[in-house]
């Protein structure tokens, strides 16, 4: 019997219930893995709360990284006793094992920790693609990343300044913006309700930044315009303070913006191109191009607790399921 966290209906973390079900041998194609930890991100949220439909009772969790205990027919590049990693569909990483396509399972270098790359996988993908994906930033760009602080924003930050680019952060409070600066933020706005506008203009001289990054969404989203220079870049990459407006295509023109909402679900559903961002991803961290906080771990039984400390701004870093 394998414990999982089942979601039996969209709503709050009240709908989570600890299960303890058999778990069938692995397909052909398929690998079986017992995870050591398994990553809790926003993304995790919008499924529970019925923004992204999903089949219920259902297990979330769409990252992870473990060992391979037992492999289906016809897979060759995989070993039992193989150390792990993965992202993207199909969910169910809110368990102690679980069955995974092997295209999904990159193996992890010796020097990189299981539980690292656990935490490392979603938002260092989504990363890549925003860096070095369709619209990449050209050298030399200043980057504007709102909630600089959290799992997504400090590796966006990290990756950004060691490529060379100049950062400017906002985050919630002065202990948050502490850690932007500690990943490599060049200033942060502080505070909620700052006028980050305004502070972003003084910073540039008046110009704007040449690509915002926002994780925030509601009403920050058409704020940012405002700060990023004429035909520059806009991307919007969540909505952790509301839903996303509805956006005129005339309040772009005005100043020649772009405007990018980029999924890394769609991203990585090509398993050639997944594989290739994962390489990049895992060679950067083990060269220590790249660092990834983790700001916190839970016992799988909490994933309720892991969930709500994030929605409520509570937590840092990338934050870990360990069954």
């Amino acid at each position: 019997m394998i414990r999982s966290i089942e979601l039996l209906a969209p709503g709050g973390v009240d709908q989570f219930q600890l299960a303890r079900r058999p778990l069938a041998p692995p397909a052909a194609g398929e690998v079986r893995v017992r995870q050591h930890a398994a990553g809790v991100n926003f993304l995790d949220i919008y499924y529970r709360t019925g923004l992204y439909p999903l089949p219920l009772p259902g297990v979330l969790g769409v990252e992870g990284a473990g060992v391979v205990e037992a492999i289906g027919a016809g897979v060759e590049d995989l070993a039992v006793g193989d150390r792990i990693a993965y992202a993207g569909a199909p969910l169910g990483g809110y368990a102690e094992a679980r069955n995974l396509p092997a295209a999904r399972a990159v193996k992890l270098p010796a020097d990189i920790d299981t539980r690292l790359a656990a935490g490392a996988m979603l938002r260092g993908l989504t990363v890549q693609m925003l860096l070095r994906g369709p619209r990449p930033p050209v050298p030399g760009s200043t980057l504007l990343v709102h909630a600089a602080a959290g799992g997504l924003g400090q590796v966006l930050t990290r990756w950004a300044t060691r490529l060379g680019f100049t950062v400017i952060g906002t985050a919630s409070s002065e202990a948050k913006a502490q850690v932007a600066r500690e990943a490599g933020a060049t200033q942060v706005i502080v505070g909620r309700d700052a006028d980050f506008v305004t502070q972003t203009l003084d910073l540039t001289g008046g110009r704007g930044v040449d690509v915002a990054y926002d994780g925030l969404g509601g009403a920050y989203l058409r704020r940012t315009f405002d700060a990023v220079a004429p035909f520059g870049l806009v991307v919007n990459v969540g909505q952790a303070a509301g839903a996303v407006p509805p956006v005129l295509v005339t309040d772009l023109g005005k100043r020649g913006l772009a405007l990018w909402r980029p999924s890394v679900m769609a991203f990585v559903a090509d398993v050639p191109r997944y594989r290739a961002a994962a390489a990049d991803l895992l060679g950067a961290l083990g060269r220590g191009d790249l660092t990834v906080e983790i700001g916190g771990t839970y016992a799988l039984e909490d994933a309720g607790k892991a969930q709500a400390d994030l929605e409520a701004g509570r937590t840092t870093g990338s934050l870990l399921l360990v069954p």
